[in-house]
């Protein structure tokens, strides 16, 4: 990307370049309360909705998993049940204070055996051609610069026949619950952002990246165009979230 390139950082324009760091400081920010602001923010519900994406993988005893932006460690923990000690799960995250996070969780709750650790942009991952049988990024994909770039890695390094799930906030598709909703995001979660990790402009970005998400119809178009086969969406929680899945050709 040339210098003059520039991208979206929550509504600011910022340059291409600097959305990496930019995102990197709201994690560091968040790291240590993540998951209760998630269970806060979403009343719980978030582990429903990781729970129907794993229920959706199709993922088997010995197979190997690669989960992006895998932060405190929620689908990693499941996949690693489900693979055993024959399969491998790698978590991975740009984020190394994330990373830390999930991976002193992990060990913490005795998930030491099948899980690897691996501080990786999405954009580049450093994985050969055609490495797992399952890809999965959770709340992830919203914060990546370069979408399409990191759509094409995915596809780079699932096997052929391999599934990627893409689990992320999306639009509703109800008009009241989409007033709602932007009632309860900009106001409600800024303001628990400011009581439970003091840091109400974090949370503000995460509302905004939210709204700046493509939708449903033009993320599955750009997951066709990266070379997945069979996508297709399913909306959660009347679209406020929505999982997408493909398979590698």
């Amino acid at each position: 990307m040339s210098e003059q390139e520039t991208t979206h950082f929550g509504y600011r324009e910022v340059k291409a370049e600097q959305k990496e760091s930019e995102v990197a400081k709201v994690f560091d920010s968040v790291a240590g309360k993540y998951d209760l602001m998630n269970d806060l923010m979403s009343f719980g519900v978030h582990r429903l909705w990781k729970r129907f994406t794993v229920d959706r993988s199709g993922v088997r005893v010995g197979h190997r998993i690669l989960d992006i932006a895998g932060g405190t460690g929620d689908l990693a923990k499941k996949f690693s049940r489900i693979v055993g000690p024959r399969g491998q799960v790698v978590l991975a995250d740009i984020n190394a204070s994330m990373l830390q996070v999930g991976r002193d969780r992990l060990l913490d709750q005795g998930y030491a055996d099948n899980i690897e650790y691996v501080q990786a942009n999405a954009e580049s991952l450093p994985f050969p051609d055609n490495s797992f049988n399952c890809l999965s990024i959770a709340f992830g994909l919203r914060n990546v610069t370069d979408k399409d770039k990191a759509l094409a890695e995915f596809a780079r390094v699932l096997a052929p026949g391999g599934k990627a799930l893409i689990l992320e906030f999306s639009k509703p598709d109800n008009p009241l619950l989409t007033k709602a909703y932007d009632a309860y995001s900009f106001t409600a979660l800024p303001a628990l952002g400011k009581l439970i990790t003091n840091d109400k402009d974090s949370y503000q970005y995460l509302v905004e990246s939210i709204r700046m998400h493509p939708d449903q119809e033009t993320l599955k178009n750009m997951m066709e165009n990266a070379g997945f086969c069979l996508c297709e969406y399913h909306n959660l929680t009347g679209g406020i979230v929505a999982l997408h899945t493909g398979i590698k050709a």
